[in-house]
């Protein structure tokens, strides 16, 4: 736990998503087919990567979920081996608490696909299916982007971290401003329900199909 535990709520005020066994249901269907994808994908997907830029498979991260809470993330490699540690030669093209790069150097020719067709995100259906994230919620921060958070900042940490969101489906990539970002979090926290999840999921499936916004 970081910190900042102070500015999260009690037991009962956690917001209705972290205890909907609906919800964990939904999470752990999505994940079984997700992993089931993985499956069936990796061992193209690791060739690829190897042919590319031979190196690990699979990348990880210690990320920032509900209530400040750190876990390790997973992804499919989409950039050079040793890229955490170049993060300083690229400028950062967002504003606020998230780094984007359009045209970072570090990103492989594979993971140029990856990120565009969303296949780098499939490993973490494992961390949906062990509980640390869900299918939908916020986007899990680094330990220092947390750090520099301001108070109202703390409030999209109470919902679990998600493989998409509100921001995600309904902008991707195109939303560049940090405060943007946390105004969508916190739209999505008010309008949750099962429902809702299931269509952020949709919207996210046909972003991905029509190559909106990825980068």
């Amino acid at each position: 736990m970081l910190a900042h535990q102070e500015m999260f709520p009690t037991p009962q005020q956690v917001h209705p998503s972290v205890n909907s066994k609906w919800k964990r249901l939904l999470d752990i269907i999505g994940a079984l087919v997700g992993l089931t994808i993985v499956g069936i994908l990796i061992i193209p997907v690791a060739i690829a990567i190897q042919l590319d830029n031979p190196g690990p498979i699979f990348y990880s991260q210690i990320r920032c979920g509900l209530y400040g809470r750190t876990f390790r993330i997973w992804k499919f490699r989409s950039m050079i081996v040793g890229a955490d540690k170049l993060k300083h030669l690229v400028s950062n093209q967002a504003k606020g608490n998230i780094f984007k790069n359009r045209n970072d150097p570090r990103i492989t020719r594979v993971g140029k696909f990856l990120r565009k067709t969303s296949l780098d995100e499939f490993p973490q259906f494992w961390n949906v299916l062990k509980g640390e994230m869900s299918l939908v919620g916020t986007r899990p921060p680094t330990v220092d982007e947390v750090m520099e958070y301001e108070s109202h900042h703390f409030q999209r940490l109470l919902v679990k971290p998600g493989i998409t969101g509100e921001w995600q489906a309904n902008g991707r990539s195109h939303v560049e401003d940090f405060e943007d970002i946390v105004k969508l979090d916190l739209a999505y926290q008010e309008k949750w329900s099962c429902f809702y999840d299931i269509l952020l999921i949709c919207k996210t499936i046909a972003a991905v199909f029509n190559k909106q916004g990825a980068y």
